[in-house]
């Protein structure tokens, strides 16, 4: 099987966008994989083929999220070896545009009917993230807790625009983070 085969690409799309769909009504746990081959408009075989059960489907898909996550992060990155707050360039974060184009997931994931076990989820991704970070120094004893908080606090900017159905654009919460960088406390 080859994984770059377009038919086998667009199938595996359609099934991730049914189970976006579906999640939206209901719990994972509760998703049958008749319901989810109905949506996706494939048979039990083709899905069978690809997965064993719907927990795989949103293992892979979630795999690519936090893919394109990381990516997003590490964009700054490539412009510079220290991130410096005041000659930070919005147009080098892409945090908020991998966001626009998972959005239905991040819908789902910060919904108040999922339980907290996915908000969990992500924070102990952008934390592991964080963590990766090769260029930070910081001391031992408040290293931890430093990369907790900053965790919770690009969930936090996520979650306002959430609360705020999205209306700013990527660029705009792109300006809005490197401003609050910026800002002495």
């Amino acid at each position: 099987m080859n994984k770059n085969d377009l038919r086998i690409l667009k199938t595996k799309q359609n099934i991730h966008l049914a189970l976006t769909k579906l999640l939206k009504k209901k719990a994972l746990p509760h998703i049958k994989v008749t319901e989810l081959c109905r949506e996706a408009n494939i048979n039990r075989g083709t899905f069978y083929f690809h997965y064993q059960e719907v927990g795989d489907v949103f293992k892979e898909y979630y795999e690519e999220v936090v893919m394109d996550l990381k990516e997003s992060y590490n964009e700054p990155y490539r412009h510079t070896v220290i991130l410096d707050p005041k000659n930070l360039n919005p147009k080098t974060v892409r945090i908020f545009h991998h966001i626009k184009k998972y959005e239905e997931f991040y819908r789902i994931i910060l919904s108040k009917e999922v339980p907290l076990e996915f908000y969990l989820m992500l924070f102990d991704e952008i934390r592991s993230i964080l963590m990766e970070d090769k260029h930070a120094v910081l001391p031992k004893e408040i290293k931890d807790y430093l990369y907790s908080y900053s965790a919770n606090a690009i969930i936090g900017l996520i979650i306002e625009w959430y609360r705020r159905d999205f209306q700013e654009s990527a660029d705009e919460m792109n300006v809005l983070l490197v401003n609050i960088l910026r800002l002495k406390v």
